[in-house]
C-alpha cells in the first residue's frame, strides 16, 4: 500500500510539473506577442493611467450605470495602475478568469490556486468592457439600482456582494477615488434616464441568470485549449469559433479539419456542421 501511495505521489508531481512547463511556454508566447505589438511599452503612473482609461470608464458608466470612479479605482488597485504582468501582457486589468464560455487566449499565474487561468484581451479597452459584463449578474444586481454617481455605496455594495474578500476593500476604493478625485468623472442622471437604464440593464441581467454558471465559474483551461474526446462525428460552429481553436479541441491540425470538411479556405459560419472525427 505504501508503495502505491508513493507511486501515485510521484505521478501527481510529474503531471503537475508537466502542466507548469506547459503554462510557462504558453505565457512566453503571450508575452512575446505583447512585446511585438507594443515594443515601446512604458510604465504608467497612476495619473497617466487615469488619463488613458477615463474615457472608456465614462462610456461604460453611461451605458450601464457603474460609476466611472469605481471602475477606474478597481483598475488602479487590481492592475497596479496598468503595470502588473497580467495587465501588461494579457491586457487584463481586473483579474477576470477564464470560464467555460471563454473563447480567447489564456495567461496563467498563481492566485487563488497555482496557475489560475486568466483571460487575454486584444486591448485594455476590451478588458474594461468585459468588467461591465462581469458585474451584470444576479449577485450584483442591487448595485444597479444606485445612482451612477454614488461611488460610496457602490464600494460598500461590491464588498457585501462578495466581489473581494479583503475587509478593507471598500475603504481602498473610496480612498483611491478621493485621493485622485476620480468622482469628477461620475455624472448624475435624471429620474427618467435612470429608469430607462435600469430597465435595460435588468433585462440583460435576467437573461444572464440561466447562463451564470457557464459565464462566471472559473475553469482550469479555456475551451480553446481543451482537447475533446468524442464519438460524435459532427460539431456545430458557435460564435467566436475558428478553425484553429476547433482543431485544437479535437486534437487535429487545421489542414486535417479542412480536408475532412472539403474546405478550400478558412471561412466558417455560425451553425455550420463540421466533421471532427477522423
Amino acid at each position: 500500500m505504501k508503495k502505491v501511495v508513493f507511486f501515485l505521489g510521484i505521478l501527481t508531481v510529474f503531471f503537475s510539473s508537466c502542466k507548469t512547463r506547459q503554462y510557462h511556454r504558453n505565457n512566453k508566447q503571450i508575452e512575446k506577442a505583447a512585446n511585438k505589438s507594443n515594443p515601446n511599452f512604458t510604465d504608467f503612473t497612476t495619473l497617466t493611467y487615469i488619463q488613458a482609461f477615463k474615457t472608456v470608464a465614462i462610456e461604460e458608466m453611461n451605458t450601464y450605470g457603474i460609476p466611472a470612479s469605481i471602475t477606474l479605482a478597481q483598475g488602479i488597485i487590481e492592475s497596479g495602475s496598468g503595470n502588473s504582468s497580467l495587465a501588461k501582457y494579457a491586457n487584463n486589468h481586473f483579474g477576470i478568469k477564464c470560464t467555460s464560455d471563454w473563447r480567447g487566449k489564456a495567461y496563467y499565474k498563481d492566485d487563488d490556486k497555482s496557475n489560475d487561468c486568466f483571460r487575454v484581451y486584444k486591448d485594455a479597452r476590451e478588458s474594461y468592457k468585459d468588467h461591465s459584463e462581469f458585474l451584470k449578474r444576479k449577485r450584483y444586481s442591487a448595485l444597479f439600482e444606485l445612482d451612477k454617481n454614488d461611488y460610496v455605496n457602490w464600494a460598500k455594495g461590491l464588498k457585501q456582494a462578495g466581489y473581494a474578500t479583503n475587509p478593507r476593500y471598500p475603504d481602498m476604493l473610496i480612498n483611491t477615488i478621493e485621493k485622485y478625485q476620480l468622482h469628477q468623472y461620475d455624472q448624475p442622471e435624471s429620474e427618467t434616464d435612470k429608469i430607462k437604464r435600469e430597465d435595460r440593464v435588468f433585462t440583460e441581467i435576467n437573461a444572464n441568470i440561466p447562463k451564470e454558471t457557464k459565464k462566471f465559474t472559473p475553469v482550469e483551461t479555456p475551451p480553446s485549449k481543451q482537447v475533446i474526446n468524442t464519438t460524435d462525428p459532427n460539431y456545430t460552429v458557435q460564435k467566436g469559433d475558428t478553425l484553429y481553436n476547433i482543431s485544437k479541441r479535437y486534437n487535429m491540425t487545421v489542414e486535417e479539419l479542412k480536408t475532412l470538411n472539403n474546405l478550400t479556405d478558412g471561412g466558417i459560419k455560425i451553425g455550420q456542421k463540421l466533421v471532427v472525427v477522423k
